[in-house]
């Protein structure tokens, strides 16, 4: 790149030759004021209004208007005689974080490159110091016949020059605020939130100049004789707000719909959240207290009666005993469960035998119990009954 001035920069005692490069390019398209009736390239010409005669660039100079509308001459003589420091060097007055820098100060930037081998070692130095202080340099300098305010930093090994505006040169806002009262709604401010967060952040290197193409194109079709089509009309967004609330909530949509995002996909995935998992019978494990063959409450086996196919009443605890020995298999935490010695099941079996047993006899015992009294209750009504007509004829 092409330098447009050297110089050095003044870092204390140090003295770093540079060359000075614009660090910005200008690609907006260029038109030429042309006559319409021929075409004719309109110029303009720089005409004494004395004589009225046309003037050579060589033969112009610098003046003054005073207040009168008189002219003082100025030559490059007497601008060169000025003290002016900074002519040929940018001098670091002060280190500062770069957010005390206001934005509106910034103007052009500039790239510094290091000016022959002797300068690659200062320039490195002062590089490297500002990036380990995390800091900018405020400096002078003077460009295009006038002293400015630069800010240098690091962007990427190269130190760049933002050239500043005096902060006598940036303009109070007053008179630019809303002079009227405005309340905002949480309400707002809420869906403010959310179509920032919509939009989310955006690559800046996918940013591009839409109208500029757009000119190119045309140009190109006029140069060829083709007739471009005219763009469609799309919404311009300029009309009036009638519901801010409103027009907030379609801007989300909008931004949702342009990043392929839907309300009703969100919906869809919130509601998936919520379905409770189902676990197949069949993965459960039975519980610590329960037994595969008996049913038991607690680790202790049910009392109370049941019926069997047969019709017989046998009791649970026994019902269950049975229930245990059906498979015929040693528990395997019984130590008697190997050696030749009777197992569990034999033992719980002769006991649930003996239940069965037992529980017969009862029932018959209960049974000849019951149709005795019902026979000597039948006995009494009997002989109630005859002696009642022998009272009633003695009296």
């Amino acid at each position: 790149m092409r330098s447009i001035w050297n110089g050095a920069i003044s870092f204390g005692l140090v003295s770093i030759p540079i060359k000075l490069v614009n660090a910005t390019e200008n690609h907006s398209i260029s038109f030429r004021q042309v006559h319409l009736a021929d075409g004719g390239r309109i110029r303009y010409r720089k005409v004494c209004e004395l004589d009225g005669e046309e003037v050579a660039a060589p033969e112009i100079g610098k003046a003054y208007e005073d207040a009168d509308g008189s002219m003082i001459p100025i030559t490059d003589e007497d601008l060169g005689a000025l003290p002016l420091p900074t002519a040929k060097t940018i001098e670091i007055v002060a280190f500062v974080p770069a957010d005390s820098i206001d934005p509106l100060q910034m103007d052009a930037a500039y790239y510094l490159s290091a000016n022959g081998v002797p300068a690659a070692k200062p320039y490195t130095l002062l590089r490297e110091a500002l990036k380990r202080s995390q800091k900018v340099a405020l400096a002078k300098y003077a460009l295009r016949g006038r002293e400015r305010l630069g800010m240098l930093r690091v962007v990427d090994d190269v130190i760049a020059m933002h050239g500043l505006l005096w902060p006598d040169e940036i303009r109070a806002p007053e008179g630019v605020a809303p002079e009227t009262d405005v309340t905002v709604r949480d309400a707002e401010l809420d869906l403010a939130d959310a179509l920032m967060d919509t939009l989310g952040e955006v690559d800046m290197d996918s940013l591009h100049d839409d109208y500029r193409e757009a000119v190119e194109e045309l140009i190109a079709a006029k140069a060829s004789g083709e007739a471009l089509e005219p763009a469609a009309d799309g919404d311009s967004g300029g009309g009036k707000v009638i519901d801010l609330i409103a027009a907030l909530e379609s801007s989300v949509r909008a931004a949702k719909e342009a990043r392929g995002e839907s309300d009703t996909q969100e919906e869809a995935d919130g509601d998936e959240e919520q379905v409770a998992k189902v676990t197949s019978l069949s993965d459960r494990k039975p519980s610590a207290g329960k037994s595969s063959g008996s049913k038991t409450s607690g680790g202790k086996a049910s009392g109370g009666t049941r019926r069997t196919p047969t019709g017989k009443s046998v009791s649970r605890a026994s019902a269950g005993a049975e229930s245990a020995s059906g498979g015929g298999k040693p528990s395997a935490a019984s130590p008697k469960a190997s050696g030749g010695k009777k197992s569990t099941a034999g033992t719980s079996g002769a006991a649930a035998k003996k239940s069965a047993s037992g529980s017969r006899s009862g029932a018959k015992k209960t049974a000849s119990k019951t149709a005795a009294a019902k026979k000597t209750t039948a006995a009494k009504k009997q002989t109630s009954a005859k002696s009642a007509p022998r009272k009633r004829a003695s009296a």
